[in-house]
């Protein structure tokens, strides 16, 4: 259980942080406080864990004629729903939220990149690897 806090914690900072730059970037995303941000990056994390995948899975047909752009628009109204549930996150409307998801996205690319040196270590293994026993 422990080891899987430090992933957790690293990707809230990332999405902390980059909700941080991005407020400074696009004058329509502001928050009120700290404790505004925290809570925005931490539901954040848990709309884009549980929320967009369904909201992928429905608009599956089309985004796949969109050849995936949609996914963009996924984005932006899984931002925009955090913004209306978070108290002292403001977002002045979609473009902004458009724009602010791919600024995100792409400094957390990024970020994850330098910080975990390139490396995907951040799975958590939930059945035995491939040659191993399960006692």
């Amino acid at each position: 259980m422990l080891a899987n806090l430090a992933p957790f914690l690293l990707h809230w900072a990332i999405t902390a942080f980059g909700l941080w730059v991005a407020s400074h970037v696009f004058k329509g995303l502001r928050f009120d406080g700290t404790s505004a941000l925290v809570v925005a990056a931490l539901l954040l994390g848990l709309a884009n864990a549980v929320v967009r995948p369904l909201l992928v899975v429905l608009t599956l047909p089309l985004t796949l004629v969109t050849f995936g752009l949609f996914l963009l628009v996924i984005n932006a109204l899984v931002l925009m729903l955090v913004a209306r549930l978070v108290r002292g996150f403001h977002l002045d409307g979609f473009w902004i939220a458009f724009w602010a998801g791919i600024f995100m996205s792409l400094l957390s690319l990024v970020l994850g990149a330098f910080i975990l040196g390139g490396t995907p270590e951040f799975t958590i293994q939930t059945s035995p690897s491939p040659g191993s026993d399960w006692l």
